[in-house]
């Protein structure tokens, strides 16, 4: 039976999520592509420990995370219910939906019949009677925002979720659901929004400015950007890379001889700090106060260790930022 490292909070740093007493560690864990159907349970459980040992509390998963979709809420909840069982207190657990999750006129978007059921779904293969943080996934054009925001509010109410959170919003949207879910006093404390050296989206959306005016945290997901930002595809497509499968995330097409010099050029500013360039790039997204955790996905216990050194560790003068932007500014998002 696992038993926690007594040191597990000695080197974790923790930031409070927007204005909430709630903090997050620096570096969170996400459950997307590692920890499915196909996954080996004893890695799953590895990295898990792994994770809390080295003072990850917060493990992100979403209804739709898989593949198959559910399987890795299916997963985690049975370590969580059996292993983790007795740290439950000590572990925020996050869930979403929004995406496609089952066939028919009911299984997406933001109605409030979605959200209710996709939570509830989610809570059975979870094992758990609520989750911490419930996100909306997306934005759904189809739904007015009131229903949506209503739907979150009374899922607090209900007790199935702590706190709620929006993913993937924009910043006049998410001005404007914030101000729905003040008027429900609703603890609204967290947007998650892809955000790398690559993609910039957040800030010429006005969500990274618009979410720290309203005083909400900001979690990053891929924030290495698919795998770009290390190591891997300095010399090329490797044959066992995501861009030589057939992920709908990154393709060989994304991968240009301009973006590929531009990784050339980040991994020698990388060397120059006494880094690599996955942990340059993790602490690029954490470089200022505005962005309260970084998601990593991980398949194996070593790219997890690799990827906390990110947690601590040198900041970046402002010729370096200069750099950064100028090497990119070709194949900026």
């Amino acid at each position: 039976m696992y038993q926690a490292s007594e040191n597990r909070y000695s080197e974790m740093k923790y930031s409070r999520c927007g204005n909430s007493g709630l903090k997050l560690p620096r570096v969170s864990l996400g459950l997307w592509h590692n920890f499915g159907s196909y996954a080996c349970e004893a890695n799953i459980k590895e990295i898990l420990f792994t994770a809390f040992d080295n003072g990850i509390t917060h493990f992100d998963l979403a209804n739709n995370y898989g593949p198959v979709p559910g399987a890795a809420e299916e997963n985690f909840g049975k370590v969580i219910s059996t292993e983790l069982k007795s740290y439950r207190d000590e572990l925020i657990i996050s869930t979403k939906a929004g995406y496609e999750m089952y066939p028919g006129p009911y299984g997406d978007g933001g109605s409030r019949k979605y959200l209710f059921a996709s939570l509830d779904q989610s809570l059975r293969r979870l094992k758990l009677d609520y989750v911490d943080i419930f996100y909306h996934h997306r934005m759904d054009k189809d739904t007015p925002l009131e229903e949506t925001m209503l739907a979150l509010s009374d899922i607090v109410r209900s007790g199935r979720a702590l706190y709620v959170g929006l993913s993937n919003y924009d910043g006049p949207t998410l001005e404007q659901a914030a101000k729905l879910l003040d008027e429900y006093r609703v603890p609204f404390i967290i947007n998650q929004n892809c955000y790398n050296i690559f993609n910039r989206t957040i800030e010429k959306n006005g969500l990274k400015d618009t979410s720290y005016r309203l005083k909400k945290g900001i979690i990053a997901f891929s924030p290495l950007a698919q795998g770009l930002l290390t190591d891997r595809y300095i010399d090329g497509i490797p044959e066992d890379s995501r861009a030589h499968s057939r992920s709908i995330f990154l393709k060989e097409s994304d991968i240009t001889l301009e973006r590929i010099d531009a990784i050339k050029k980040l991994n020698n500013l990388a060397r120059e700090r006494g880094e690599t360039l996955s942990e340059m790039a993790l602490k690029w997204v954490l470089k200022d106060d505005k962005v309260t955790s970084v998601l990593v996905g991980v398949s194996k216990k070593s790219q997890l260790l690799n990827n906390i050194k990110a947690a601590s560790g040198t900041l970046f003068t402002l010729p370096e930022l200069q750099v950064i932007d100028e090497v990119v500014k070709p194949v900026l998002k």
